[in-house]
Parts: C-alpha cells; structure tokens; sequence
C-alpha cells in the first residue's frame, strides 16, 4: 500500500513510502483491541480513593448510652455504620487498577488499530521535521498547511523529539507520541494519524 509523502507545506513531495501490508493491510482483530483498550484505560485510574471504616473514624469511644431501660435501641458507638458520622461500610480502598496484558496480544491489537485506520484513508505522511526550539506557531503553520487544523489529529514522531512535543501540547486536540510507543487506544482515539516519515521505518523495524 503506497501513500504520498507531503511537505510541511502542504504540497506533495513527489515521494511516497509503502506501508507494509504485515501491519497497515492485515484482517483486524476487534477482541485484542478491546482488550488493549480496556487495559489502557484500567492503568489511567489513579486507585487513590479511599473512605473511613468504623474503626478509623474520630470519636465513639465511649458507649452513647446504658444498655437497657431507655426504651430506645441499644447503641455501643456513635460512630456506627448506620449513624450520621459514621464509618462506612464496604467503601473503597486504594488499589491497583492495572490489567496484565500479553505483548503478542497488545501487538495484534496495534497493527489491528493501524489497518483500521489505513482502510479509513485517515493516515497521512508528512517529511520529517523538527524545530531548532519549541515554537507553538510554527508546529500550526504546519496543521494549517496540512489542512488538519481544528481536526483531532495523532502526530507519531520518528523516536524522542522535544521541541516537536513541546511546540504541539498546547495545541486543542493534537496528541504527539512516539511512534513505537503509542497504544491501541491512542491508534483509534483521532480523526487523523499524521505519521513522520521516519516514523514508518520505526513502526515496522518495532512491529517486525
């Protein structure tokens, strides 16, 4: 599968690169992308939430009232389950929202998210780039010319670039990950892949 290279100013560049069709071309795979989505979104939870049982809460350290002749119910703690300012029962604990995932599975499932989108057409490759500094107008110039402003739009970089991340976090809706590094999640998450040149040597020398 063969796509056309464009300039960081829109034209095309008369190359084009060809997408390995081991990665961009194969059937996909809907129960390992659910699984690798899942998984992503399970290890996004902090796990920090946290409530008072009965034996944490301050006070009640004394019995409210005697045991028999009040007429009323018997009461050994104002800090009971089913008194106002009371623990809670069952509430949640800090824990580990982590799910295992086998790397042949989460694989599967982003070369399944990558031929989606390549069957989509919402994969474009621009030559590669890079800023001598972080400079947010120069990376929307590019969007711009690229006709992916406004647009929600995954930028894969050809390994780490900084001023290329820098430049492009503040910009609404434009998402820049490392190439061998993006999730399944992130893969599906956009309207538009924007993919370095570099970025398609990275991506099969990774998945191959």
């Amino acid at each position: 599968m063969k796509v056309d290279v464009y300039k960081i100013d829109g034209t095309k560049s008369g190359e084009s690169v060809e997408l390995s069709d081991n990665i961009f071309a194969i059937e996909p795979n809907d129960h390992v992308i659910y699984l690798s989505v899942k998984a992503y979104l399970a290890a996004q939870r902090q796990g920090t939430h946290k409530t008072k049982e009965r034996n944490e809460v301050r006070g009640g350290g004394r019995k409210p009232w005697r045991q028999k002749g009040r007429g009323t119910a018997r009461a050994g703690t104002t800090r009971s389950p089913i008194w106002i300012g009371g623990g809670t029962i069952f509430g949640p604990k800090p824990r580990n929202y982590r799910q295992k995932i086998n790397k042949k599975v989460n694989r599967l499932a982003r070369k399944s998210a990558l031929s989606i989108k390549a069957k989509s057409e919402q994969i474009m490759v621009v030559e590669d780039f890079n800023f001598d500094a972080p400079k947010t107008k120069d990376f929307g110039q590019i969007l711009d010319s690229l006709s992916l402003n406004g647009k929600k739009t995954l930028v894969l970089t050809n390994g780490t670039q900084e001023n290329v991340y820098k430049s492009g976090r503040n910009i609404l809706k434009v998402y820049i990950r490392e190439a061998e590094k993006v999730s399944a999640y992130e893969l599906l998450n956009n309207q538009v892949i924007l993919l370095q040149k570099g970025a398609v040597e990275k991506l099969e020398s990774t998945f191959n």
